[in-house]
């Protein structure tokens, strides 16, 4: 989560600031009674399959699998540095030396030191165990939903192609899936390409094609009036102090909000990390002591988790999301992703391709677009600058958008010279874009030609 600093922004119109105020300022109690546990963990929340695997819709008589294509999040992993933890470090280690730690508060050192270490050891920015673990079942649930095919792929020799973005968790990602797939189905390891980063296609934000997108993220003034209208308001600081008073004491937290201590940061930036370093923790289990767990949720109450989990998401729903109504800057760069997944299977209709899988492997900052720009479950509601994004109206959550190890996959399935597709989002059968016709209602199967027509690929009079 991007700090902001307390204080509106001088852009922001009293008119906005109303109006985020009114709205926002409801969304905690709407989500507190009826959340997600897992919402409070945003994209950072742990990958479970959306469906059991024995509810999968059959394709339809004499269909048989010919291909499948995915694109995966990597797995989960160690923060991406130590800012966190030496921020609230810095404060605890005053309090403790002037006797201002609360009774939780005293293990709460030593705890984040270990779980800094174990970061450190696992390389900030790995793959942690579990992560590797939630992309190894992955790979071995997709090679148990496709018998059929992936026999077919060792029956013909088809090669699987593997990619990813080249930055060392997707790299690590990709290796880990090729290497349980091959141990599902021994006869797969040699058609197993050697990975290959492509960064135009899978870290996109980054790349030439994302220019503009940079430029939304470094210079948007609407965009920074709004997150930081979101960020700073009461309800903000209320759940700091909350989060505060169960590490250290009333005087002492009274002193960080006071801004004695703002040279290490504010008493919001102080809960930004504790909430932080409790959304990394799940993803470093298998590193804790004994595999027990960090236990982190006992520094943050279920109530303040929850807000500073909307603040996170809202910071992913506008940089990276849906965003606003009359734009489509945060998603249109993932149009060479989703048509990439297009030419991969119309090369498999034309004959073009000898393909049997086309496995990819990439980041949140993909996947969340990708979701927007194909009309995914949550992904359908942009918002106004007047009417911003809250959990009360807006069904768009971090955690069932893009959590670790997040996938979409196509499969494709043929019966003479009719091809369908299926698609699942975190393994579960999910239907395309509102406008997309399948082949029957309530069918998860989808002509490709109708597919091509829906996402305007062809003329449809022709």
């Amino acid at each position: 989560m991007r700090r902001l600093s307390p204080g509106r922004a001088p852009g922001v119109t009293p008119a906005l600031a109303l109006a985020l105020c009114a709205l926002v300022s409801g969304a905690l109690p709407a989500h507190a009674e009826g959340h997600s546990s897992s919402d409070s963990y945003g994209t950072k929340a742990s990958y479970e399959p959306g469906q059991k695997p024995r509810t999968y819709q059959a394709a339809p008589r004499g269909f048989e699998p010919v291909f499948t294509e995915n694109v995966s999040r990597h797995g989960s992993r160690a923060a991406t540095d130590s800012e966190d933890g030496d921020l609230i470090l810095k404060l605890w280690d005053r309090a403790a030396s002037e006797g201002q730690l609360a009774k939780a508060g005293k293990e709460f050192g030593p705890r984040v030191r270990d779980l800094l270490d174990a970061m450190a050891k696992v390389g900030y920015g790995n793959l942690s165990g579990r992560g590797r673990q939630e992309i190894q079942d992955t790979a071995v649930r997709m090679e148990k939903r496709l018998p059929g095919l992936f026999a077919r792929i060792a029956r013909d020799g088809a090669p699987i192609d593997v990619v990813s973005s080249g930055q060392g968790r997707a790299v690590d990602s990709a290796g880990e899936f090729a290497t349980a797939l091959a141990k599902a189905d021994p006869a797969l390891k040699p058609l197993i390409g050697p990975a290959r980063a492509d960064e135009d296609l899978l870290y996109f934000h980054k790349a030439a094609g994302g220019a503009a997108y940079r430029d939304y993220i470094d210079n948007d003034e609407r965009l920074a009036d709004t997150l930081k209208s979101v960020t700073d308001q009461p309800a903000t600081h209320r759940a700091a102090v909350n989060v505060l008073k169960k590490i250290f004491k009333p005087a002492f937290v009274a002193r960080i909000s006071a801004g004695e201590f703002s040279a290490v940061g504010s008493d919001v930036d102080a809960a930004e990390a504790v909430y932080n370093l409790y959304g990394i923790a799940p993803a470093m289990s298998e590193e804790s002591p004994g595999g027990r767990g960090w236990h982190m949720e006992r520094y943050i109450a279920p109530r303040d988790a929850a807000w500073f989990g909307y603040l996170s998401d809202a910071e992913d729903f506008y940089e990276k999301g849906p965003g606003f109504a009359d734009s489509d800057i945060t998603y249109q760069m993932a149009g060479v992703l989703l048509d990439d997944f297009f030419k991969k299977a119309e090369a498999r209709r034309a004959g073009t391709s000898d393909l049997g899988a086309e496995l990819r492997f990439t980041h949140a900052e993909e996947i969340i677009p990708l979701a927007a720009l194909m009309g995914l479950p949550g992904s359908t509601k942009p918002v106004t600058a007047q009417r911003p994004y809250t959990y009360a109206d807006n069904p768009w959550r971090g955690a069932s958008v893009a959590p670790m190890a997040a996938n979409i996959q196509w499969d494709v399935f043929r019966k003479g010279h009719t091809y369908l597709v299926r698609m699942l989002y975190n393994e579960k059968e999910t239907a395309f874009k509102q406008g997309c016709r399948p082949v029957s209602k309530g069918s998860a199967f989808y002509e490709l030609n109708e597919l091509e027509r829906c996402f305007g690929r062809t003329d449809p009079t022709s």
